[in-house]
Formats: C-alpha cells, sequence, structure tokens
C-alpha cells in the first residue's frame, strides 16, 4: 500500500510527499494516481485570489493526464517496470501539486498567499517541470492505448516542458501594493482608503468575517514561528495583522458572522479560576513548566528536567521515591493550557529550550513599527466612534476592542491611551444587551492592564460595573462584570474600596447563586480576590455566601470551581468567625470527602488547611468527629508526600494534632490541648 503522512501539523507550502514503496502493486499505484488527479482536477471550481493562470494551466495538464490514466485503467493493461517508475515519480509530483493547490486555496491565507507570490509561482513552475522529466522518458510506445490518447500525452509533455509559468502582472501590482502600504504605516502616515480597498476587493476579501479570517490565520502562524523559536518573519507577519485590523476596524462597517469562531460571548472566553503558581513548578527545576508531561506514579514534571533524571539511570520518581514502571512521558496538556492562560494574564515569560519564548513578551511590544503606528491609527478611530459614532457604529467599536485587547498587552496599552474607557463605560447604561455586553467585555480585557484599573476607578467606573453586576441586561454581561471586579482586585488598594461599596459582595454572592457555571465560578474568584484585604472578610460572611459555597462544594460536579470554592473557604475559615459559620452548615463530611476524591493537589490542600483551621479555631467537637474518621488519616499521610510543600506542612500538623487528640482521649483525661468552645451544631 501507498505510505501516508499525517498533514494536520504541515507547514503551508511545505511539501512532504511520500513516495510509493517498490513492492506496490502497479494497480494500486494507478488507483491512487488517478484519485490524485481527480482531487487535483476538483480545484478548478475553488477561488484562486492569486495564481489563477497558474494553477489553471497546471489543472488543464493534470486533467488531460487523468483522460490517459483512465484509458490505461479501464482497459486493465498490464504495466511494465519502467511504466511503473514513472508512474511513481508523477505520484511524487502530484502529491505537491495538491499540497500547492490546497494552500493557495486555503482560507483566511488570501494575503499571506499574495505576499508570497513569487515563491508560489517557482513552485508551480518546478513541479510541472517534474512532470515534464517524468513524462519526457515514459515508455509510452509499450501501453497499448489509443492513438488519440497517445497524441494528447504528447501534447502535454511538450507544453509541460515549455510552458511560462510566471509571476501574474496584477498579482504583482497588488503584492506591490501592500508593501506601499506597510510603507507608510511604518512612517506614520495613514495610507489612501480606496488604494486598500482595490487591494482587498482584488483578494476578495469582501466582508468583516472574510478579514477577519486573514487576522486569525496570520495570528496563527506567528504563534507557529514563535514556538518553533524561527521568528524572522514575525516583523512581518505582525506588519500583515496590523494592516488587516485596520481594514477590518475602519473599511468594513457592517458585521457579519458567518463565522462562530469570531464570537467572544462563549462562557469559557471570560471565565476565571483561581491558579496556584506553586502548582506550575517542576518540582526538580522549580521553573514555570513549559512543557509538563506525567510519570507513571503520577507526578508532573517539566520535559526537560525528568528526561535529564532518567538519562543519569535514575529510575525512581524523584518527588515520591517510588520506582517507575516504565519511562513513558505523557503531556499534561490541561496542565500546559492552565500555565500559558495564568502566564498572558500575569505577563509572565516562559523559558523555552533555553531561550525566551515570546509567546507572552512579543506582545508587551508591537512585532513591528508598521503594526505600531497601524494600531495607534485603531485606537484612535476606535475613539472617536465611541464619542461621536451612531449606536450601531458604538457597538461594533466596543466588539473591536473587545477582539483586539483579548491577548495583546500592546493593543490594550494603545487603546487605553486614546481615551476608549470613560466612553466604554458610558456604554455599560445602554438599553441594549448586546452593547452592554460588549461594552463590558472590552473594559474587563483592558482591565487587565495596570493603566486600565487605573483609568477605570479614576473614571468612576466601579459604580455603573456594580450596576452591570446587580443589574445587568443578561447573565452574560454580569458574569464579565464578576470577571472585571477580580482584575480590579488585584491592586491592593481597590480591595478595600471595591469591599466598602455598597452591595458589592452582596451582588457577587447573588450571582453565585443566580448565575450559570461561568457566572459561578467568575464570582468564587473575585471573592477571593477581595478577601485579600482581611477587612472584606466579615462582609462575605454577612452577605451569606458560606452556605452557597458549601452547597456547590456538595452537588457541584465541575472540578475547577469545587477547587474555587474551596480556596474561598480556606481563606474564610482562618478565623474563628469564618470558622463557626462553616461548622454551622454541613461543610465538615463534604470536605473530609473531598479530601478522599479530588484530583486537584490545589484541592487537596485547601481541604487540608480549612480541616486545620476549623480543628483550631474549633475545639474538640470538631477534632472527635474527624478522629472517627478512619480514612481521614490515610488521606492525610498521602498528602504528606504527595501534595505541596504548603499542603505536606498542614497535612502534617494536621496529624499532629489528631494524634495528640486520640492520645489524650485514650487515657481517660478530661482535659484537651485544644481550646474549647460552646457546642455546634456541625451536621
Amino acid at each position: 500500500m501507498i505510505n501516508k503522512t499525517n498533514q494536520t501539523d504541515r507547514r503551508l507550502l511545505s511539501f512532504p510527499a511520500v513516495r510509493p514503496c517498490e513492492a506496490i502493486s502497479p494497480a494500486i499505484l494507478l488507483t491512487s494516481l488517478i484519485t490524485l488527479a481527480h482531487n487535483i482536477c476538483n480545484y478548478q471550481s475553488k477561488l484562486f485570489a492569486t495564481q489563477r493562470r497558474n494553477a489553471r494551466e497546471a489543472i488543464r495538464q493534470i486533467g488531460i493526464l487523468l483522460i490517459f490514466f483512465e484509458e490505461i485503467r479501464d482497459r486493465g493493461l498490464n504495466l511494465s517496470d519502467s511504466v511503473v517508475l514513472c508512474f511513481s515519480e508523477l505520484h511524487l509530483t502530484f502529491q505537491k501539486v495538491q499540497f500547492l493547490m490546497e494552500d493557495s486555496t486555503r482560507e483566511g491565507a488570501k494575503l499571506w498567499i499574495l505576499m508570497k507570490s513569487q515563491f508560489v509561482t517557482t513552485q508551480f513552475r518546478v513541479l510541472i517541470r517534474a512532470i515534464a522529466t517524468a513524462l519526457d522518458v515514459f515508455p509510452l510506445n509499450l501501453v497499448d492505448v489509443g492513438g488519440e490518447v497517445k497524441e494528447l500525452v504528447e501534447l502535454v509533455t511538450k507544453q509541460a516542458r515549455k510552458a511560462k509559468f510566471e509571476l501574474d502582472k496584477d498579482d504583482e501590482r497588488a503584492m506591490k501594493g501592500v508593501l506601499s502600504i506597510l510603507n507608510y504605516l511604518e512612517k506614520g502616515i495613514e495610507p489612501d482608503l480606496g488604494f486598500m480597498k482595490w487591494v482587498l476587493d482584488y483578494l476578495e476579501i469582501k466582508s468583516w468575517s472574510d478579514c477577519s479570517k486573514e487576522i486569525k490565520f496570520i495570528e496563527e502562524l506567528i504563534a507557529m514561528e514563535c514556538a518553533d523559536c524561527e521568528e524572522r518573519e514575525v516583523p512581518f507577519l505582525s506588519s500583515l495583522v496590523g494592516f488587516l485590523s485596520y481594514c477590518r476596524v475602519v473599511i468594513f462597517e457592517t458585521f457579519d458572522y458567518r463565522n462562530s469562531d469570531q464570537i467572544d460571548g462563549r462562557c469559557n472566553m471570560e471565565t476565571l479560576t483561581f491558579l496556584n503558581p506553586e502548582d506550575f513548578r517542576c518540582p526538580i527545576s522549580l521553573e514555570l513548566m513549559t512543557d509538563p508531561v506525567t510519570v507513571s506514579t503520577g507526578q508532573t514534571y517539566d520535559r526537560a528536567s525528568i528526561q535529564k533524571w532518567l538519562k543519569t539511570g535514575n529510575m525512581i520518581c524523584p518527588k515520591t521515591g517510588e520506582k517507575l514502571t516504565n519511562t513513558e512521558l505523557l503531556p499534561n496538556t490541561t496542565l500546559k493550557k492552565l500555565i500559558q492562560q495564568f502566564c498572558a494574564d500575569n505577563g509572565i515569560s516562559l523559558s523555552k529550550s533555553g531561550r525566551q519564548s515570546h509567546d507572552i513578551t512579543r506582545t508587551i511590544v508591537p512585532g513591528s513599527s508598521a503594526a505600531a503606528e497601524a494600531m495607534k491609527f485603531v485606537s484612535k478611530f476606535l475613539a472617536r466612534r465611541l464619542f461621536f459614532g451612531t449606536d450601531e457604529e458604538k457597538n461594533k467599536a466596543a466588539y473591536e476592542i473587545r477582539l483586539l485587547a483579548k491577548s495583546n498587552i500592546f493593543n490594550r496599552s494603545s487603546i487605553i491611551e486614546s481615551g476608549t474607557i470613560p466612553p466604554l463605560l458610558n456604554l455599560l447604561s445602554s438599553p441594549d444587551r448586546y452593547v452592554q455586553e460588549n461594552a463590558i467585555a472590552a473594559l474587563l480585557k483592558l482591565s487587565k492592564h495596570t493603566n486600565g484599573k487605573k483609568v477605570i476607578i479614576e473614571s468612576g467606573g466601579l459604580s455603573v460595573i456594580l450596576g452591570v453586576l446587580k443589574s445587568g441586561l443578561s447573565l452574560e454581561a454580569r458574569q464579565i462584570a464578576a470577571a472585571t471586579l477580580f482584575y480590579l482586585s488585584s491592586v491592593k488598594g481597590y480591595r478595600k474600596l471595591i469591599g466598602e461599596t455598597t452591595d458589592a459582595i452582596p451582588a457577587l454572592v447573588e450571582l453565585i447563586k443566580d448565575g450559570t457555571t461561568c457566572g459561578k465560578k467568575n464570582a468564587v474568584v473575585a471573592i477571593f480576590g477581595l478577601l485579600l484585604y482581611a477587612g472584606n472578610h466579615q462582609r462575605v460572611i454577612a452577605a451569606g455566601a458560606v452556605p452557597l459555597l458549601v452547597n456547590i462544594l456538595a452537588s457541584s460536579h465541575k472540578a475547577e470551581l469545587i477547587t474555587d470554592s474551596l480556596a474561598v473557604v480556606a481563606a474564610l475559615a482562618e478565623n474563628i468567625e469564618g470558622t463557626f459559620t462553616i461548622l454551622r452548615t454541613s461543610a465538615l463530611p463534604v470536605i473530609m470527602g473531598l479530601l478522599q476524591s479530588l484530583s486537584s493537589r490545589a484541592g487537596k490542600e485547601y481541604c487540608a488547611s480549612i480541616l486545620l483551621s476549623l480543628c483550631s479555631n474549633g475545639g474538640e467537637e470538631v477534632l472527635a468527629i474527624l478522629a472517627k474518621e478512619s480514612s481521614l488519616m490515610t488521606s492525610l499521610y498521602s498528602l504528606t508526600t504527595d501534595g505541596t510543600s504548603h499542603a505536606r506542612k498542614k497535612a502534617r500538623s494536621l496529624i499532629k494534632i489528631l494524634h495528640k487528640f486520640l492520645e489524650t482521649s485514650s487515657s481517660g483525661l478530661t482535659g484537651s490541648t485544644v481550646p474549647h468552645e460552646p457546642t455546634l451544631h456541625v451536621w
């Protein structure tokens, strides 16, 4: 059979064709060759924004050869070794032609293919010449097909040898036009709008969504370049993104959501989680893991660190001391995504292969001068629209900010500096739910920037954001408002301000009660941020958060929501008032159960922390309940080896307290080494 490679990760304009094996059946080879030729001919109905003439000529010649191949198949001819050899060469070349056709018609790649026109033209020429070479040595006299068919093959051979595959003059003009536009942008000069429209029309980029697809495609190219530490083209690609962003904002006035991926309103896009950075550090190197992998004992390490450990002959788990049953390293993709999100939100750069990864830091500064100037023009345009535009124009401007500031720190800075935050705050009172959602989502993205937090607070934004949190026109708007409060609470002084603002914490508690899973998570994490100011503890308790959190712990199946809720309960349990409030609920058996059932290291640590606080503040009755649970001690001992350094410390302390209580109880003494409080109903 013919070997096939997985092309899902193929880089564009690369041609990883596979040569048929020598033992292949002639019939199978011929069938595969016919299939390839059909696939190539099917591109006749596809849109070639560029390379139209070259593609048309290549398809025409291969279409004629398809007739020849089908004639051989239909006659059931026996093929000589020399014919099979030539077919193998054609098969290899046809694969490459198909790759080239696929790339030239790829959705979202029109601008990039235009800028690669010279290379693409050369590839068409090289591949057709390769077909001519194979046909030159083809023993046509050994194949018993009709005379007309033979004449067609001979004609294709001559045409393939002599055909001129050249850069189309219109393609060349459009390519030079884009370079001219980038040059203007680099100099800080706004390009001619009419000429930019001509370029877009030529490429058949006719709508807002078409432009967005082009941006998304090039941003994916940039991400691949950075991931592979091959950043030679990143400045140029960044300039193209700047040009397209300018076009999308300024030229395309009307939304068309043909591609649902463009919608940024899905709940997971606006969902927070309380992340423990200690869980992201490799136990060997103590650095943030860039490629976390899990070994047979269930422990996770950075790939480079554990590979170095294994190469020295060690066959035990560095953390637990257990013998490894095998050396298989399973990628921990979930943890990797969490680490990347944590770094993105906190502006932390990762180290990869001994070099700095630009996944994060590349967006702190612009990718190129042209990209920087384009974003400045775009930011000013959006600010004008927010102040003076129609309702529809204001909504579009808010949505554009939502997209542009999503994952680019420089964009956030430029948009903030252009004065967009005050008019965005004004849009929060809009009677249109979509306008409100876009405005609050845009503010959420800007609140991740230090200057954004400051401008929001100084512009009186806290009160209007709280208004959305309490009575937003949709649950989506309310949960985004909660997320915005979380980012604002990352500033020490703002935690006190938010907590002292009437109804702020009660509104978050109400969202825990009535919100979607996403809304609950955002509210829980926002409350955790506020609890970093001690004065907010009593306010959270008074607002009735504890019973709702315990209910989540008892009934939710969402691991992240449970972990975040445990973090809040652990913070509240640290003082006596919080302890008594928790004990008045059914929390104790629930938390003991979670300690045994959770897979999250952070979740287990919070459980241990809560139980330790309840023992320390709750007295003998809590200790007596815990002492009755024989399985609890097993879980605590496991935590002393598998947990984080903080978890191990808490587990050891709790074990010590329980042992002392059991020793005291068994000796018949009535006294206790822990404080005794009045009887509490803890079930």
